[in-house]
């Protein structure tokens, strides 16, 4: 019974990282910072472009922010995008709340 129990618990720690990977982290656009990374290690911003609009969104702008790009956009839904990803690995690191 003890290992069942073990299981369900993990398997419901599993859901629940795998839903708050899903959902943007909400932030504060002056205090969004992406760790320092090498300029040879950030992979060109015109890359990240190619795969959000792959992915469906309509980029307006990508810049320089505190170490992240910063996108400007339409996501894939037609929501209006301010989103923050890490010039390394284009993970979304943040984005801010749009009214």
């Amino acid at each position: 019974m003890h290992q069942r129990s073990a299981i369900v618990a993990a398997a419901a720690v599993f859901t629940l990282a795998l839903g708050g990977a899903a959902t943007a982290q909400v932030v504060d656009h002056d205090t969004v910072r992406c760790e320092a990374v090498p300029k040879e290690e950030m992979k060109p911003q015109m890359e990240l472009q190619r795969k959000l609009s792959d992915e469906g969104w309509k980029v307006r702008q990508v810049k320089n922010f505190n170490g992240c790009y910063e996108v400007y956009g339409f996501d894939a839904s037609g929501r209006r995008v301010e989103a923050f990803f890490h010039p390394k690995t284009f993970a979304k690191v943040g984005e801010v709340k749009q009214p």
